[in-house]
């Protein structure tokens, strides 16, 4: 697997020269300056990827070229963002980087109540708590039909913890659910969040899937034209919030969007974090089924929590080795298709991979790191992730 790391760009805390100490070899990163809808321009792909290559690494993955809202709801913008999107995909490819990964999540990327929750050991780690989310929900954001979406101990859980919240938790807790990723929706205010919820109005489950399938009609057959990967992250978590449809949280749900457009371009990262929330995912099973199609996977590891509401379990980011996903069954499967993969003699057999988000240990508490990309943290988990690796190779040889 070729080992890859995920950088920010020049202001990410940890420096492309840290690299070398950590083992990856490939970095996965994105123009983020650039808002979804919006062409990338050449020169700018160009001047990422200069600065990657004189520290001595290679751009591997493109995470992400983010599919604007217009596409997702099939907005009146749909057409011209179609277009720069295929434009960013040319002007990828003339530069060499061959794989991008992108969501299909509505609104939000992915969703916590803590970026840093104390740990046993000292450190902290991202957490998801359902009745907390609840309480923003219903108490704070104070969502049109919001009831409707929770059981009677979910309300009673919510109504709880929002009495316990003074304003400065209040504001962190809004903060906390509405940034995502580093960065992404700083500015966003809860009016901003009514706003875009309104945009989805009427449209089910089963249109945005076809929303869905009708993007990767128009992106696959040019990515397969130019030699390009696309693979889709999955929902995180992978079930329904505020009220907004999910189509990517399951192996069922990327064997639908796979099967419809079928076409080795249009592909899936599999992310075992957030797949593996659900009680009912069996990683192995995902790379048996799909793993011709596998072009990325972000190897990371939640431990599910108690919840009032059993199909929405809480969860925190775990150590690599120590959640609910079998991550050495998971890289043994992984090695697997890879070698299967040679022996077809297919020149993308060597699967892209990263170890995704990390716990905060040791001098990761006063780096100022950004929530779920610690140095420390995600470098033990790329050794843990190795030393698996090491000891499954004879094996799969």
């Amino acid at each position: 697997m070729i080992e890859c790391w995920r950088w920010f760009g020049p202001d990410d805390p940890t420096q492309l020269s840290d690299l070398p100490q950590v083992g990856a070899t490939g970095v996965v990163t994105a123009l983020h300056s650039f808002v979804p809808g919006v062409p990338w321009p050449a020169d700018a792909i160009a001047a990422r990827k200069a600065i990657i290559e004189r520290a001595g690494l290679t751009w591997e993955v493109v995470e992400s070229l983010p599919v604007s809202e217009a596409i997702k709801t099939q907005g009146s913008d749909m057409a011209d963002h179609l277009s720069h999107y295929k434009s960013s995909m040319r002007a990828l490819a003339d530069h060499g980087v061959r794989t991008i990964c992108y969501n299909f999540m509505p609104i939000l990327d992915w969703t916590r109540t803590q970026t840093r929750a104390p740990q046993p050991h000292g450190g902290t780690a991202m957490l998801f708590d359902l009745a907390v989310f609840a309480a923003f929900d219903l108490h704070i954001l104070k969502r049109d039909g919001a009831v409707d979406d929770y059981n009677v101990a979910v309300q009673e859980a919510a109504k709880s913890a929002f009495k316990t919240m003074d304003d400065a938790t209040k504001a962190k807790l809004t903060h906390t659910v509405i940034a995502g990723l580093p960065g992404a929706n700083d500015g966003w205010t809860l009016e901003d969040v009514r706003a875009r919820l309104a945009s989805y109005a009427g449209i089910s489950a089963a249109r945005l899937r076809q929303n869905l399938i009708d993007f990767l009609g128009e992106v696959a057959p040019l990515a397969e034209t130019l030699g390009l990967r696309l693979c889709c992250h999955p929902d995180d978590p992978p079930f329904a919030l505020l009220g907004l449809p999910r189509v990517m949280s399951s192996t069922n749900d990327y064997e639908v969007a796979l099967n419809a457009v079928d076409t080795v371009a249009n592909g899936a990262t599999l992310c075992t974090g957030s797949l593996g929330v659900a009680r009912q995912f069996d990683v192995v099973d995902f790379v048996t089924r799909l793993g011709p199609r596998i072009h990325f996977a972000h190897l990371r590891n939640t431990k599910r929590l108690p919840s009032p509401d059993p199909d929405r379990p809480g969860f925190f980011e775990a150590a690599h080795l120590e959640g609910d996903t079998d991550m050495v069954a998971a890289l043994g499967a992984l090695m697997k298709e890879e070698a299967r993969r040679g022996a077809e003699g297919r020149d993308d057999h060597a699967i892209p991979m990263r170890p995704d988000h990390g716990q905060e240990l040791l001098d990761d508490r006063g780096r100022d790191s950004l929530p779920g990309y610690p140095l420390i943290g995600r470098m033990r988990g790329l050794a843990e992730l190795r030393g698996v690796m090491a000891a499954l190779k004879g094996d799969i040889a």
